[in-house]
């Protein structure tokens, strides 16, 4: 039976540049299926998430913009777990906002905090790992993050470092690097007590606010003056009201790396946060001249490498193209070298300053 207790904060605000042109402002990434797996990345963790929990446990933390779009794609969530940010103001706020109503609905509550973009594969794993968060911060006050063992020196994403001499289960965190060099990455793997962040997150609805109260007192005493509001029919009225005086700030550099009560669990599962085009090829299967192609049909003529994504499923012929993106939505064609695929936000950013911001 689902504990009534668990409730879930599920992240789908964000606009995924780096996945542009087809992730785009208008329709984000995280309600795309990104890697042709028939369902969107906002309901395969929706899913996911409801496995562990009664579904109406789960509220939906996103842009004012995408209110139908969840409704759409989500057809078995209420219109009050849906929480409408008036604007984009990073991850602290929101999850802040969330903690804050679901307390007020259980002052026993634990809370699992998700972004809605990631694909994992493995949910026993998953499950069996986030059972075992909500088990101790049932009873201890600790923040409880999940860490990827790293395959590779990865320098696109977060490391945490846990005490080496820790016991099975839970790791006591004693820092936080955001993207190191590709040498730092590699000293990281050498000492073997690191991890990727994953950007998941257990704790108590008590326990969360504690550490807002602490941490981050004008967030706090600006968001629980809205206690009265929040579950009701005037909650929106406070947010559009008040939502746009927070600061901009993740919940990692406004809690996170602050606390001192912070705890890792390795986690079983298979993760990938799904960053940029280049992650499609640790996910799906290439040809055997290494090509990936989602929703099309490929004919490669002495091409390799390529990373090729369609609409309509077209038949794509490529003839001596060698590691390349090629990537269509409705307006916009991008072909661009993989090892250009950081600078994927800037080219956004000109195609919109020169042709509209329609194209972003």
């Amino acid at each position: 039976m689902k504990n009534t207790n668990h409730y879930a904060i599920l992240m789908a605000g964000g606009i995924g540049s780096r996945f542009w042109p087809i992730s785009t402002t208008q329709f984000p990434k995280q309600f795309q299926d990104i890697l042709g797996a028939g369902s969107t990345l906002i309901q395969t963790t929706f899913h996911r998430l409801a496995k562990l929990m009664p579904k109406e446990n789960i509220i939906i933390l996103t842009h004012k913009d995408y209110r139908e779009t969840v409704k759409e794609q989500l057809p078995q969530v209420e219109d009050e777990q849906i929480v409408l940010e008036p604007e984009m103001r990073n991850t602290a706020p929101s999850i802040l906002l969330g903690a804050l109503k679901i307390k007020k609905k259980n002052k026993d509550a634990l809370i699992l905090v998700a972004p809605s973009d990631h694909w994992i594969q493995g949910d026993n794993d998953f499950q069996e790992n986030i059972e075992e968060a909500f088990n101790i911060v049932s009873s201890e006050n600790k923040l409880v993050t999940l860490g990827i063992e790293p395959t590779f020196p990865n320098t696109g994403y977060g490391y945490i470092k846990y005490k080496k001499d820790e016991t099975e289960g839970s790791k006591r965190v004693l820092k936080f690097t955001e993207k190191p060099s590709f040498k730092k990455a590699e000293t990281f793997l050498e000492e073997g007590n690191y991890l990727w962040n994953a950007g998941i997150f257990i704790w108590s609805a008590a326990f969360i606010l504690e550490s807002f109260k602490k941490y981050q007192p004008e967030t706090f005493r600006l968001f629980e003056a809205g206690n009265d509001y929040y579950n009701t029919d005037r909650e929106q009225e406070f947010l559009n009201e008040n939502y746009h005086k927070t600061q901009n700030v993740s919940i990692d550099y406004a809690i996170i790396e602050k606390s001192d009560k912070v705890y890792v669990i390795p986690a079983k599962f298979k993760w990938n946060d799904l960053g940029t085009w280049k992650s499609l090829e640790d996910e799906l299967p290439q040809d055997d001249r290494g090509n990936t192609m989602v929703n099309g049909r490929l004919l490669p003529i002495n091409s390799t490498g390529n990373i090729i994504k369609t609409q309509n499923s077209k038949v794509v012929v490529l003839e001596g193209l060698k590691d390349f993106i090629v990537v269509e939505n409705d307006n916009v064609l991008l072909i661009s070298p993989k090892e250009k695929i950081q600078e994927i936000k800037a080219l956004r950013e000109k195609a919109i300053e020169n042709f509209g911001e329609e194209l972003g």
